[in-house]
């Protein structure tokens, strides 16, 4: 049995499109804004809000209270869950229907992750993993051996989704079959040529 594994960001999402709202409720240029807002990793790898928005204030040049961090991280939070790329949800749908085991592995935080396991589409995923409760992230060999361990699978049983290279790279030296995402349409192409039928 070969499990189908899902990035999350920019493969089921779009890139967050709350970052002008973001910039804005700031006071600050977009530019300046990204440039600290990007610096995800510690916030990936178990830190909390309020220290992941300690930090962008740093960057910054402000400091926020536990109310505004609570409405950033809010913003930030929507603005990644509430607008699913179509394509993507629909393919999820198709293997889903097809009885085709599906995983969902992501770098994101811990309150993303909770928000996350509620939206509509994550009941198509039989496992939902997230570095924020692990501690490691991709592409750190610990989280493939953790999935793998998750899935009962081994790492050639698994065929990985994901947008960055980096992590297909890693992925793949570990044994995965990692694809790098380009769009729903492709990895359709390619799953209908394995799987068979998965509608348009």
């Amino acid at each position: 049995m070969r499990w189908i594994v899902f990035d999350f960001g920019e493969v089921i999402s779009r890139r967050n499109p709350a970052l002008p709202a973001m910039a804005s409720r700031l006071g600050v240029s977009l530019d300046r804004f990204e440039d600290a807002y990007w610096d995800r990793d510690a916030y990936d790898r178990g830190g909390s809000d309020a220290s992941y928005w300690s930090s962008i204030g740093s960057s910054l040049g402000l400091s926020f209270d536990s109310p505004v961090v609570a409405e950033m991280t809010a913003l930030d939070n929507a603005g990644w869950l509430d607008d699913p790329v179509p394509e993507t949800v629909a393919l999820i749908e198709d293997l889903s229907a097809l009885g085709l085991p599906l995983a969902l592995l992501s770098n994101a935080p811990v309150t993303f992750a909770r928000l996350a396991e509620k939206v509509p589409w994550a009941k198509h995923f039989r496992h939902l993993i997230f570095s924020g409760d692990l501690g490691y992230a991709k592409p750190d060999v610990a989280i493939w051996e953790h999935t793998c361990s998750v899935l009962g699978a081994s790492a050639g049983d698994l065929i990985f989704y994901d947008d960055r290279a980096s992590n297909v790279d890693g992925a793949q030296a570990f044994g995965i079959d990692a694809r790098l995402w380009t769009s729903a349409l492709a990895a359709r192409t390619e799953l209908r040529a394995e799987f068979g039928d998965l509608g348009a």
